[in-house]
């Protein structure tokens, strides 16, 4: 498999982004915060997604090249609806994972007609304590341009212990190819989820939904979940999902996550 990376432009901005699958519904993607661009993994996203693949033409986004100095998760919201309009998409199945969970909030909340399912995975509904007190750290330490200690650092925190020894070697050669502009591509991308704060908008998302969370996220703060069992409180076609030992990665880690989506999506099945 050699998945092609595509460029959607628009009269502001261009965005990366690759596709796969053989289905007819759009299934759009939003990563979470990364040092490095996903884009290069693309074989190996598709691969985890395979299950999907036959009932969905699949989309990841990457964050707008050219990243001004300031750019907040709102601003990702913008420009990735700015994108899909752009290449045509329509009622998408939408799924975005921690700070790409967060802008597929606004984009549910802001553009109801444009999603027809939307699920989130370790994703909050505002800037938690726990959040701030970790970006901060993060931030720190790129701007004093120490990727290796970035890397394991950012793993650390969303693995689980056993998960993190397996990836440390990995984390420090992922961590020798960084450049100065990628640190500074993640200052900002961080620096951008301050004040992050969609509760209040939350109510304005009509289609079904799905919020997966871990009860040993240490990124996030176990008491994620609260604020979107409040917002959707008595609603039938929302239901949160919680996993536990795989940390804040479980959408990468938890081996039945995504036959979950693939249920949910598919055919609403929410358990």
């Amino acid at each position: 498999m050699s998945i092609k990376i595509e460029t959607v432009k628009t009269e502001s901005f261009e965005m990366e982004y690759f596709k796969f699958g053989r289905g007819k519904e759009p299934l759009v993607i939003l990563p979470g915060l990364s040092v490095q661009s996903v884009m290069p993994a693309a074989d190996i996203v598709a691969e985890a997604y395979d299950v999907l693949a036959d009932d969905f033409t699949v989309y990841l986004f990457d964050r707008r090249k050219d990243l001004p100095s300031s750019y907040s998760v709102a601003d990702i919201a913008r420009d990735t609806f700015e994108a899909l309009s752009a290449l045509g998409l329509a009622k998408v199945c939408l799924f975005g994972v921690s700070q790409g969970g967060m802008a597929a909030q606004l984009i549910a909340a802001e553009h109801p007609e444009l999603v027809k399912k939307l699920a989130v995975g370790s994703s909050p509904a505002y800037e938690t304590r726990e959040l701030r007190a970790l970006l901060k750290s993060l931030i720190e330490t790129a701007k004093a341009g120490d990727a290796e200690k970035l890397y394991l650092s950012f793993g650390e925190a969303i693995y689980p212990k056993a998960a993190f020894e397996n990836a440390r070697e990995m984390l420090i050669d992922a961590a020798k190819s960084v450049t100065e502009a990628e640190l500074c591509r993640f200052v900002i991308l961080a620096e951008g989820i301050e004040n992050f704060d969609a509760r209040e908008k939350l109510k304005n998302i009509a289609c079904p939904t799905l919020a997966i969370f871990s009860s040993d996220d240490n990124v996030i703060g176990a008491g994620a979940s609260a604020d979107f069992e409040i917002c959707f409180a008595g609603r039938s076609d929302f239901e949160t999902c919680f996993y536990d030992g795989y940390g804040h990665a479980a959408y990468d880690l938890a081996p039945d996550y995504k036959e979950r989506l693939k249920r949910f999506f598919t055919d609403g099945g929410l358990s």
